[in-house]
C-alpha cells in the first residue's frame, strides 16, 4: 500500500502559532465536504490495489441490504413498527466498565447485557445514543436519530435516509463499549448461561474485521453511508478503540479468552494494520512528523473535513488519543517510537499559556488569564500551522471569538486534555530511550 501511504505526507509551509487576538479576526476560507468511498474513486487506483477495495465496497453494500431485510422480516407484512428506541446523550451510562467484577454477575448487569444483545445489528455492530436498560422490540429501528436529523443539503451531516443512519457505528463510543461490557458479564457466567453474550461478542469481532478497510482504518459508520462518515475516523478515538478491542481479543485478555484461535489470529492482523495506517496518516512537514487529523480520506489518507464546522486540520485532541494508544504498545517498533516523539514534539510546539476558554457575558470566549494553561486549539491549519475554527455556515475563521455564539458554546475549541499525552510521555520515554 505504499502508493496510498505516500500521499499522506503533507508539507506545511510554516508551523507558527498566532497569539489569539494578535491580528484582526478573519474568515479565511470555506469548508468543503468530504467525499465518500465510491466505485469511481476505487477505479482510479492502481490495478494491484483496486480489487481489495472493490470487494470491500461490494461487501458493505450487500450487508446494508441484508440489514434492512432482516429488520423488515421481524414484523408481519403491513404491521406497524414500534416507536423508535429512546434517545439519550451517549449510552455508556448503562454499560459501566469500571464496576467490581462481582457486579457483572448481578441481575441488573445481566438485564442490560440482554438489552445490548437485542440492539446488535445483523452486521454485528451497534448504533449510538440509546437506552441500554430496555430491550429492542421486534421491528423497532436499530437507530434513533431520525427525529433530530436535519434534511438540509447544505448540512454535511444530513443523511441520505434519516430513518436509516448510524446503523452500526464507532461514533460516540458505540460498538466497542458494548463488546467490552458483554465480555465483563460473560466472564461471570462461564457456563451455558453466558453463551448468548459470548456469541454476540463473536459477531462483534467479525463486525470490526469486516468493517476494517483494506489498509487498516475504520469508517465512522459501517455498512458505509457515504460522505465524511466513510472517512477513516480518529475522532472519538474510533480507530484506536477498535484496535484495542482486537488487541485484547488477540491476547485473550479482558474477558475475551473464549474467542476461537483462528479469530485471535485475524484480530492480531487487524491490530497490525490499524497501527500501520495510523502511522501513515500522521501529518508531516518535510521529514518532520507532526500530529494527526480528525479524519482522513480512506484511500489517500489525507486529512478531510467532517461536519460543517470541522475543517481539514491537525487536531490536538485526536493526536492526544492516538499518542496514548501508541504508547500502550508493549513492544513499540522504531516507527512507532518515531511517531510518538514527533506527535509529542508537535503538541509541545503549539501549546499556549496565559489564556482561558471560558464563559463570558457574550458566550464562551478565549480571554487573557495570566498563569492559565497550557491550552491547545482543537484544530490547526494544514498550511500555516495556526489555530482555525469552523462555523455551522461552513466558514473557517482564524479566531474563535469571531464565530457564532452557538458554535462557540457548543464545541470544545480550546483543550487542556493534550497535557495527558505529555504526562504519559514523560513516563514512557524513560522506558523507551
Amino acid at each position: 500500500m505504499k502508493h496510498l501511504f505516500a500521499t499522506a505526507a503533507l508539507t506545511l509551509s510554516a508551523l507558527t502559532v498566532m497569539a489569539p487576538g494578535a491580528a484582526r479576526a478573519e474568515v479565511i476560507r470555506a469548508n468543503t465536504p468530504a467525499v465518500g468511498l465510491t466505485i469511481d474513486r476505487i477505479g482510479a487506483l492502481p490495478d494491484a490495489e483496486r480489487g481489495a477495495w472493490a470487494d470491500y465496497l461490494a461487501r458493505s453494500q450487500a450487508q446494508h441490504l441484508a440489514d434492512r431485510a432482516a429488520l423488515a422480516a421481524e414484523l408481519p407484512a403491513g404491521a406497524t413498527p414500534p416507536p423508535p428506541p429512546l434517545a439519550i446523550r451517549g449510552n455508556s451510562s448503562h454499560m459501566p466498565l469500571d464496576r467490581p467484577e462481582e457486579w457483572y454477575g448481578t441481575a441488573e448487569a445481566r438485564a442490560v447485557a440482554d438489552a445490548v444483545v437485542s440492539f446488535q445489528t445483523p452486521a454485528g455492530g451497534w448504533s449510538k445514543n440509546q437506552d441500554r436498560s430496555l430491550k429492542r422490540l421486534p421491528g423497532q429501528r436499530f437507530s434513533n436519530d431520525a427525529e433530530t436529523m436535519e434534511q438540509n443539503p447544505a448540512n454535511f451531516d444530513a443523511p441520505a435516509d434519516r430513518f436509516w443512519t448510524f446503523v452500526g457505528t464507532l461514533d460516540n463510543n458505540a460498538t466497542w463499549t458494548e463488546m467490552r461490557y458483554l465480555a465483563k458479564v460473560a466472564a461471570q457466567a462461564p457456563g451455558r448461561e453466558g453463551d448468548a453474550w459470548r456469541a454476540s461478542i463473536i459477531r462483534g469481532v467479525h463486525y470490526l474485521l469486516n468493517a476494517q478497510y483494506p489498509n487498516g482504518g475504520w469508517p465512522q459508520i459501517w455498512p458505509l453511508e457515504g460522505g465524511f462518515h466513510d472517512s477513516i475516523t480518529f475522532n472519538d478515538n474510533a480507530v484506536a478503540e477498535a484496535a484495542m478491542v482486537l488487541r485484547d481479543v488477540a491476547n485473550g485478555a479482558e474477558g475475551f479468552g473464549f474467542v476461537p484461535p483462528e479469530l485471535e489470529v485475524r484480530a492480531a492482523e487487524g491490530v497490525k494494520k490499524a497501527i500501520d495506517v495510523t502511522l501513515a496518516a500522521q501529518v508531516r512537514k518535510g521529514d518532520q512528523l507532526l500530529g494527526w487529523p480528525q479524519q482522513v480520506e480512506p484511500m489517500r489518507l489525507v486529512p478531510t473535513s467532517a461536519r460543517n464546522y470541522e475543517p481539514r486540520s491537525i487536531a490536538s485532541g485526536e493526536t492526544t488519543d492516538i499518542l496514548e494508544f501508541l504508547m500502550g504498545e508493549p513492544n513499540p517498533s522504531p516507527e512507532v517510537k518515531a511517531a510518538i516523539r514527533g506527535g509529542v514534539a508537535w503538541l509541545e510546539s503549539v501549546r499556549v499559556y496565559d489564556k482561558s476558554f471560558e464563559m463570558t457575558d457574550d458566550g464562551r470566549k478565549l480571554i487573557d488569564k495570566p498563569g492559565a494553561g497550557p491550552l491547545w486549539s482543537r484544530n490547526y491549519d494544514l498550511v500555516t500551522g495556526r489555530p482555525i475554527f469552523g462555523d455551522k455556515d461552513q466558514t473557517i475563521h482564524d479566531d474563535v471569538n469571531g464565530i457564532s455564539i452557538g458554535r462557540r458554546n457548543g464545541y470544545s475549541w480550546w483543550l487542556a486534555a493534550p497535557q495527558r499525552a505529555l504526562d504519559l510521555y514523560a513516563r514512557w520515554s524513560t522506558l523507551h530511550p
